[in-house]
């Protein structure tokens, strides 16, 4: 039996490492250097999936598996990042209120001489809000990290309406996407580790 893989996340975000806590694995963090910026007319599921893509390549190791993701929040045709400050947070949030937005993300996985990737999209609704409940939201400090000024996970529960697809994309780490590129790279997931696929 092959030895199994160690695993690298390469991705500072705590969201997606809880989550491979919560499925029992163990890994690294390995912050990716990686330029972000969208190139001229690229589609943001193309975008995250790519780069997600470089991501985990710049972490790949021998013997490990770099796991690497990114997500975009696209309302109207335009792409929204992580807010630079307490006001584009605010404008933020309040644009999204009432209304349908998508969220994209790429994932990859890596190892020195192979690369696999997929994306996961995600259609969610805000419910209605005044601009204090923007602003109160804002105060919490959860948007302030994240793409589209929001944590579904946290205090945003109780500004999305509901969501179609994957509770787990929203959260920045598409959970059977996971799995699905694990099985490609010959391995299983056994509930707390990898095994390798029969």
């Amino acid at each position: 039996m092959s030895r199994t893989p160690g695993l690298i996340l390469a991705s500072r975000s705590p969201r997606r490492a809880e989550l491979l806590s919560r499925l029992g694995l163990q890994f690294v963090v390995r912050v990716p250097e990686v330029d972000e910026s969208l190139r001229p007319g690229e589609r943001p599921d193309d975008a995250a999936e790519r780069l997600a893509r470089d991501k985990a390549i710049s972490a790949v190791a021998e013997g490990a598996i770099a796991i690497g993701c990114d997500t975009l929040v696209v309302h109207g045709g335009e792409v929204l990042g992580k807010p630079r400050n307490r006001d584009e947070a605010v404008r933020m949030v309040c644009r999204l209120q009432g209304s349908e937005h998508e969220v994209h993300t790429g994932i990859a996985l890596a190892t020195p001489d192979r690369v696999e990737t997929s994306v996961e999209n995600t259609r969610v609704w805000f419910r209605r809000l005044d601009s204090h409940e923007c602003d109160e939201y804002v105060a919490t400090g959860e948007p302030m990290d994240k793409a589209g000024a929001y944590g579904i996970q946290g205090f945003g529960a109780a500004i999305v309406e509901r969501i179609e697809g994957d509770y787990f994309n929203v959260m920045g780490l598409p959970v059977q996407r996971l799995l699905e590129l694990f099985r490609r790279f010959g391995w299983r997931y056994a509930f707390h580790g990898l095994v390798e696929s029969d």
